[in-house]
């Protein structure tokens, strides 16, 4: 049993994406947001 714990462990998933590429991601979208909000006064 202990044996099938350990391999999980060794095997770290990679992220989607990375902490960068997703700050970009939310700062484009709030600037979105802010652009329209604007055109729309």
């Amino acid at each position: 049993m202990s044996k099938g714990k350990n391999s999980k462990k060794n095997s770290k998933k990679e992220p989607a994406k990375t902490m960068k590429e997703k700050k970009d991601a939310k700062r484009e979208k709030k600037n979105e947001k802010k652009s329209h909000g604007l055109l729309d006064q």
